[in-house]
């Protein structure tokens, strides 16, 4: 499968900072982390358990297109750990980096629950599951995405992700 830099999407929780890690490092890419672009202000809603619409996302977006223009400019593989939960949001990252392609990581929401309750130090509190499940819009088959369910071990998430590539 042809594609020149990859997104690693889902709710919160499904493990996009550790699947885009390991991606990365096979790739051979630089790994960015969508959650180091929000805006202070993102963060404290978030950590409120207020969620986030689309005005608030608005900035952390074109942040997260514009590292995705520069990086392409300059000819740089990367992987991008980023929520992407709507249509919309993943056309904006495209416009920056035409040829993009998802890695969507989906799973049963109890799972996902269960792991953002086992995880330290992140400011998203699992209250807000239902409103990321709720504004998730699945890729659909006009978009260019490759779909894999996290009730497997991330190594073998991995290995689906590269065998898919090759």
């Amino acid at each position: 499968m042809k594609y020149d830099n990859i997104v690693v999407m889902g709710v919160a929780g499904c493990g996009k900072s550790s699947v885009g890690r390991m991606l990365a490092e096979a790739l051979h890419a630089s790994f960015i982390e969508g959650d180091s672009f929000h805006p202070q202000g993102n963060i404290a809603r978030m950590s409120a358990g207020i969620p986030l619409d689309d005005s608030n996302r608005a900035d952390w977006l074109a942040s997260l297109a514009e590292r995705l223009r520069q990086g392409r400019a300059g000819k740089e593989r990367m992987v991008l750990a980023c929520s992407a939960l709507k249509k919309r949001y993943r056309d904006i990252l495209r416009g920056a980096a035409p040829g993009l392609l998802f890695v969507h990581l989906h799973g049963d929401k109890a799972l996902i629950a269960q792991r953002m309750q086992e995880r330290s130090a992140h400011f998203m509190p699992t209250s807000l599951l239902d409103s990321q499940f709720h504004d998730l819009e699945t890729p659909g088959p006009d978009e260019r995405a490759i779909h894999c369910d996290i009730s497997q071990p991330p190594a073998a998430l991995l290995q689906q992700i590269l065998q898919a590539l090759a």
